[in-house]
Order: C-alpha cells, then sequence, then structure tokens
C-alpha cells in the first residue's frame, strides 16, 4: 500500500523503470537466500530479511501502481492527435435524459489514412437523438471523432475533485459527442463473462420493473439486490444516509454473508461425510462468485467473496484462520488486479468495518451477557454495529461530514426486513415466486418509512461536520492508542491518547474561532452562471442567479460555505438591491468592508458613467459593449471580474484587453475562483 501511494504522486516512466530493475534484483538475492539459506545460516539476519522483504513488496507496490497507469504507456492515445477513435464500451452505460454516460476502451487511432494501436480509458457523453435513440450496451464497439480534453480539475473552494475520482480509476480524458458524430461498427467487443452477466442482470431488473408497482420500492429492489443502479429519490438517499444505514443499498459484505448463512443451513445435510462436506465447500464458493458477477464485481463483494472463499477453504482444511490475515491477503490481491481501488471510498469503508468487527466486536460483546438467547443475540447485532461504526468513523466523517446518532436503533430496525428482503428478492428471481412480489414491496416502503421516520427525529444527526487531513489522522490516531490502551491496560497509551484528542479539539476549536471572525470574499468559477460570497463570520450575502436548490448551487457553491461553517445566507440578484451593515448594493455598485465594485453590464451600453469614482474592481456581466479602455481611464480599478455570463469569445478579448491596459484580469469560467481575505 505505502508503495502504491508513493507511485501514485510520482508518475513518470523513469520511476517505472527503476522499480522493474529493483524489483528483479530483490527477487534474485530472496530467491538466492531462499535457496542457500542453511549454507548462508539465513537465521541469523531475521530483522535484516524482514526488512529486504518489506522493500521488496513496497518496490512491487511501486511498479504495480506504475505498470497499470495507462497514461505511461507509450501507445496511449492521447499522446498523438488523432482525428477518430475506435472504442468499445467498457462498463454499463448510465441514461439521464437525453445523455448516456459510459467509459469506453481506446483501441486504435486514425490519422491522415494510417492506423496505430492504442490503448487507454475515455469517459465519454453522448447526446442520443430523441427522434431515433440508440440502444448502448457493454462491449458495444464505435468510431467516434477525436475530440477529446484532459478531466478539468475543481476550480471552487472544496468543490468535489472529479479529476482526481476519475483518475483513482485510470482514466484521465474526457469528450462529448452527439449521436451523429458516432457509428457503431461492431457487438461483444468485451469480455463474454461479464457481457453475460449484465445482461442476466438486466433481465432480473426487468423482472422486478413488472412485479413492483412503486417506482421507488423498484429502485430499492434493483438496488439492494442487484447492484442495479437506479434513481433514487433524494429523500430515501437522505433517510439512508442520516440514519447510518446507507451500506444498505450497496451490495456488500452483509449481503454476501446473508446469502452465505442461508447457503450454509440449506446445504447443512453435507456436513455428514467428508465427500459431501467437500461438494457442500465448492457448491458455496461457485454460488458466492457467480452473485458476485451478477453485481458486476463491486469492491465490497470482491473482497467478501474473497475473504469467504479463503474462510471457507481454511475450515476445510482444518486450519486456523487469523482474521488480520484474511483481511490482508484480500487486500493483496484487489490491489494487485487493480491498485488504483486504494482511493476507492467503498474499498477504504469496507476493510475498516471488517477490522472494526475483527477487532472491536468481541470486546463490545463482552461488556454485557444475557441469558435469554434471543436478547443475547440482540446484543450481539449491536456489538457489530457499533464494531463497525466505531472502526470507520474517522473516514466516515472525514469523507461524508456527519454522524448518525441513532445509528444503533436504525441498524437494528433494518436487520430482520433486510434480511427478508434479501431471501425474498432472490426467491422471486431464482425461484419465480411472482406471488411474493406484493409482500417484498410492502417489506420495501414498510423499512423506508420506517428510515424516514427516525432521520426526522430531533437531533438525528450532527451534519456539516468538517475535518482536514491532519485532522483525520490525529483522529484516528487517538482511537487507535485508546482501543490498545484499554484493550492490553496501558496507562501511558490512555493518557497519550487523550493528548491526541485535546490537541485534535484544540485545532479544530481553532478553526471555528477563525470561523466566528472571517472576512472574506470568494467569486465562485461557474460554467453559465454567476455567484459572489460576501462572507462575514458565520453569515454570508450571496451574489448570484442560482438558488437555494439549484444543483449548480449544490455541487459548486455550497461545499464552500459549508465548510466555512456558514450558518446563514441571503441570496441576491444581480439586479436587486441590498443593504445591511456589512455590505450596499445600489445602483450597480456594491460596497463592502472598504472594497467597491463597478458592475458593469448591459445597461451601460451607449452611455457614461454620470459620475466616474474611484472602484476596486469592475465586474463585468452579461456581454456589455462598454469600452473597457475607457472606463479603466476614468475609474482606475484595480482588476476586471469576468463571470460565465459572457460569450467566450467576450471573455478572451476582454481578458486580453485587461493585461494590456496593466490590470488583472480574472476569468470566472473553466478558471480557479477568486478567494480574497479582507
Amino acid at each position: 500500500m505505502f508503495g502504491i501511494v508513493l507511485a501514485y504522486y510520482f508518475q513518470t516512466i523513469q520511476l517505472l523503470r527503476i522499480s522493474a530493475y529493483l524489483l528483479t534484483a530483490l527477487l534474485l538475492i530472496a530467491a538466492s537466500i531462499n535457496l542457500f539459506y542453511k549454507k548462508l545460516k539465513a537465521w541469523r539476519f531475521k530483522t535484516s530479511l524482514a526488512f529486504l522483504y518489506y522493500g521488496f513488496f513496497a518496490i512491487a507496490g511501486i511498479f504495480t501502481c506504475l505498470f497499470n497507469s495507462d497514461q505511461l504507456n507509450s501507445d496511449y492515445f492521447a499522446n498523438k492527435n488523432f482525428n477518430q477513435l475506435k472504442v468499445w464500451i467498457s462498463n454499463e452505460p448510465q441514461i439521464n435524459g437525453d445523455i448516456a454516460r459510459f467509459e469506453a476502451k481506446v483501441t486504435k487511432g486514425y490519422f491522415g489514412g494510417k492506423t496505430e494501436t492504442c490503448s487507454g480509458t475515455l469517459l465519454i457523453a453522448l447526446k442520443v437523438d430523441s427522434l431515433h435513440p440508440l440502444h448502448l450496451k457493454y462491449g458495444d464497439e464505435f468510431l467516434i471523432t477525436a475530440k477529446y480534453l484532459p478531466v478539468e480539475p475543481p476550480y471552487n473552494p472544496n468543490e468535489f475533485n472529479f479529476k482526481q475520482w476519475l483518475a483513482s480509476k485510470n482514466i484521465y480524458h474526457q469528450t462529448f459527442i452527439r449521436q451523429s458524430q458516432l457509428i457503431k461498427i461492431a457487438e461483444n467487443r468485451g469480455n463474454p463473462i461479464k457481457a453475460f452477466a449484465l445482461r442476466l442482470r438486466q433481465q432480473q431488473v426487468n423482472v422486478y420493473r413488472k412485479l413492483i408497482k412503486n417506482d421507488e420500492a423498484f429502485a430499492v429492489a434493483s438496488t439492494l439486490i442487484l447492484g442495479h443502479r437506479a434513481d433514487l429519490s433524494k429523500e430515501t438517499l437522505s433517510a439512508y444516509s442520516k440514519t447510518g444505514t446507507i451500506h444498505a443499498l450497496s451490495v456488500s459484505g452483509m449481503h454476501v454473508g446473508i446469502i452465505y448463512i442461508a447457503l450454509n443451513f440449506l446445504l447443512g445435510f453435507l456436513d455428514r461425510r467428508k465427500a459431501t462436506l467437500l461438494i457442500k465447500v465448492v457448491l458455496i464458493c461457485v454460488l458466492i462468485w457467480g452473485y458476485s458477477l451478477l453485481t458486476g464485481f463491486s469492491p465490497s463483494v470482491l473482497r467478501s467473496a474473497i475473504m469467504l472463499t479463503v474462510f471457507i477453504l481454511s475450515k476445510q482444511l482444518n486450519r486456523s484462520s487469523n482474521g488480520y490475515n484474511v483481511v490482508a491477503f484480500t487486500a493483496f490481491c484487489l490491489l494487485v488486479h487493480q491498485p488504483f481501488l486504494i482511493w476507492d471510498v467503498g474499498f477504504q469503508l469496507s476493510f475498516m468495518a471488517v477490522i472494526g468487527l475483527i477487532y472491536y466486536q468481541p470486546k463490545i460483546k463482552k461488556w454485557l451477557y444475557f441469558k435469554n438467547k434471543w436478547t443475547n443475540k440482540l446484543w450481539e447485532t449491536t456489538a457489530m454495529g457499533l464494531a463497525a461504526q466505531l472502526a470507520t468513523l474517522p473516514l466516515s466523517i472525514y469523507y461524508f461530514h456527519q454522524f448518525p446518532v441513532y445509528f444503533i436503533i436504525s441498524n437494528l430496525f433494518i436487520l430482520i426486513p433486510i434480511t427478508l428482503m434479501m431471501y425474498l428478492g432472490i426467491a422471486i428471481l431464482l425461484l419465480r415466486l411472482y406471488f411474493l412480489a406484493p409482500i417484498f414491496e410492502y417489506l420495501i416502503n414498510f423499512t423506508n418509512r420506517g428510515l424516514k421516520r427516525i432521520a426526522d427525529l430531533p437531533y438525528a444527526g450532527i451534519t456539516e461536520i468538517w475535518i482536514n487531513r491532519w485532522e483525520l489522522i490525529l483522529l484516528a490516531f487517538f482511537l487507535l492508542l485508546l482501543s490498545i490502551g484499554l484493550s492490553n491496560y496501558k496507562r501511558k497509551l490512555i493518557l497519550l491518547s487523550l493528548v491526541v484528542l485535546v490537541v485534535f479539539q484544540g485545532c479544530v476549536a481553532y478553526r471555528k474561532i477563525n470561523f466566528m471572525h472571517q472576512e472574506e470574499l470568494i467569486f465562485f468559477s461557474l460554467r453559465k452562471n454567476y455567484a459572489a460570497a460576501f462572507i462575514n463570520g458565520n453569515q454570508c450575502i450571496l451574489i448570484t442567479d442560482l438558488t437555494a436548490k439549484d444543483r449548480n448551487f449544490e455541487f459548486f457553491v455550497k461545499p464552500a460555505l459549508d465548510e466555512m461553517e456558514i450558518k446563514k445566507t441571503i441570496f441576491v440578484t444581480w439586479r436587486q438591491d441590498f443593504r445591511n451593515e456589512q455590505l450596499i448594493k445600489s445602483d450597480h455598485q456594491i460596497l463592502y468592508r472598504g472594497k467597491s465594485i463597478l458592475l458593469l453590464d448591459e445597461n451601460f451600453n451607449n452611455k457614461r458613467l454620470a459620475s466616474p469614482a474611484k472602484f476596486d474592481w469592475i465586474w463585468v456581466h452579461n456581454n456589455p459593449k462598454y469600452k473597457l479602455d475607457d472606463l479603466a481611464e476614468e475609474i482606475k480599478p484595480s482588476g476586471v471580474l469576468i463571470d460565465a455570463s459572457n460569450k467566450d469569445y467576450m471573455i478572451s478579448q476582454l481578458s486580453k484587453r485587461a493585461i494590456l491596459l496593466n490590470l488583472s484580469a480574472y476569468s470566472l469560467k473553466k478558471q480557479q475562483a477568486l478567494h480574497l481575505k479582507l
């Protein structure tokens, strides 16, 4: 893991070559030591040998990461300027309205009548013709125009890093094309096993669609049983998220575990003899891997399938299986196959949850004991929820910025319904017991209603918790030290953990105090809209054409305001006058904390300023025809802000002209947001 992380941030072809040479040398040394172990009396150098093998695996991680990085390949498609590319769809297309998005493997490039073999993955957004829609599926091969661009980085503070997320999937370029720019030339280009699994899954989704009337229940059923990405409403997603049960909506270890329990019980009659026991083991492994294939081999299912396979085989071979070794072996297998999985949030959380179950669950279970069998089972289940939540706490707060207060209640509430839903859903598909569909649908609706009620309870969740990477490390270090200290009765470790906690709380408190006294100005970089946040303490005046429910506001603007702990946001439009103690907006002018901004728009066309005054900034909006030269001479600003409401050619012309006039020019489209601390 150390080698993979290190190589990820230093991706060069030179490092790949060096790691290959070092790996070969270390492999030869290790093989020689193994062959002549007794002659060399190598047992005398155990510590040195340990470091040798640690180094070997670190170098192996570096090599694996770089070897799997497409952009380092000499035939990577973006290294040359092709006119056309031959691609095939490498994942299941996602269609939203008239836009289809999918990943495509590039195999060939065409330029000037020449053909070259290529490699790499391209993210494609395709505008589908509504009159003649194109049916897209995994494995379809196309010829497309080669008009791709590098994936754009985040331009605004705390905006989701789409570029980094795609890079973790080995994708570095994207394109937007119309259906007329695409020619279908073949089918069934991909892996035949995966293609069969996706076709089979789609058939099962169609069965659910016919049987389940409620759209929300259908979406939950498809997601829960088959791992099919369905359009769940924001309300339902929010309910599962706030109650700490979002894991139930992604096919994961819990689902595979439920299937294993059922299979182990149903095939229990085969335990009597060794020969039949072997048949049982093979059947369970085959069925579990078959289910994993059907769900698209998601990281969490792969992890569970590998772990269960190792666990089952070790039991069959009468060998004691160490839980940590099983986890490490599973992670090793997955990362050798796909090293970039290390950045997958689901991968990180699922492994931490399993480690928590191995370490914390037995200890928490010992806290209480009940004579009643079912009460004790309930406590054991509660201990599992506490263990998983405790182990994933730092990462959950870091990624999702919230903590579900009632997670124990909600996880106990869904325990029986989720189990019944899994068994009913699979029985409907495999045994064609269609008469169970109304019960299945009722159970889903009952679970959704129950979780929504829990989510609506007072103080159901602590939201908008923001910690940085250093605070994440401190929080994780505190939990680690405290756990080891309490487990082994080490007072020094417990005291050290408390010191780390105080440092963590001090860092958080310091940020909160700073936020209470912050005076900042942010001009956001948007695609078509405009937004400027005038921040004073925990309040913000936002001059924008967006609303609180607008998707662009939630994606580009809100994360920055949440991270800065803004409690109150006042929305003001371009043409709206506004006045309070901090800001005055009137007559195309803004005065804020001693800074003045002239709002230049189409109303200034063919006019002159009535009373020229000095302004710190000119904010250009909606393609005004006013000459920047005359304006700059009259008011002598220090800079020009050009928002995304202007046309691209206007943005380019104004930026060039401002530079010639020795003015700072800031384009607020496809450029970094302007963040000023006053």
